[in-house]
This record gives structure tokens, C-alpha cells and sequence, in this order.
């Protein structure tokens, strides 16, 4: 294999690495913006927040999810509650997995 070949695929294979990257601190982003707008009571009518909202309930794997994540809290505040541990904890772990898989990619 030649050196230009060798540095072509290097190249892509951070270019690669660099968009799964952004890809997961976008999730993370999202499931922030989310548990943020229960934090802020934010109104659930409007389009920008439902669409947050939407999003990451969307990308918190079912395993964060607000009804039936890691950690089901009841009573008052309970959705905020729910929104800030189990999308708070999405969040991290799409990071680490993310930061995992750039390690992995990345030459």
C-alpha cells in the first residue's frame, strides 16, 4: 500500500471518528436542553420545546426514558426529577460512548 493511500485512509478515518463524535454530544445536547426545559417549567405547548422534548425522548434509548428509566421518582416535581436523572444520565453516557468510539476510530 502506498503512503498516499495509507494517509488518505487516516484521513478519513478521522473524519469518520470526528462526526460520530459530534453525533453523540448532539444527543447529549439535546437530552440537556430537554431535562432543562422541565427544570425551567418551560411551556410544553410551544413548538421549540416539544421538539426538544421530542428529540430527546427519541435518543435516550428507552433505557432513560422518562416513564420507566433508572430512577422512577413519584410525587411532587417528579417530572423534573425524572427529566434531570435519567436524561442527565443519557446525556453522560452518550458522551462517554461517544469519546469510546472516537478512541476506537480515530488511527
Amino acid at each position: 500500500m502506498s503512503t498516499a493511500s495509507r494517509v488518505t485512509g487516516a484521513s478519513v478515518r478521522v473524519r469518520i471518528a470526528q462526526l460520530v463524535w459530534l453525533a453523540c454530544v448532539v444527543c447529549a445536547l439535546f437530552l440537556a436542553a430537554g431535562a432543562l426545559t422541565y427544570a425551567l417549567d418551560a411551556n410544553p405547548d410551544n413548538a421549540l420545546v416539544q421538539f426538544i422534548r421530542d428529540v430527546a425522548n427519541a435518543v435516550d434509548l428507552g433505557v432513560f426514558s422518562l416513564e420507566n428509566g433508572i430512577k422512577e421518582f413519584v410525587g411532587k416535581n417528579s417530572d423534573t426529577k425524572n427529566a434531570l436523572v435519567n436524561w442527565g444520565l443519557a446525556a453522560v453516557f452518550w458522551l462517554v460512548l461517544g469519546r469510546i468510539l472516537d478512541k476506537v476510530i480515530r488511527p
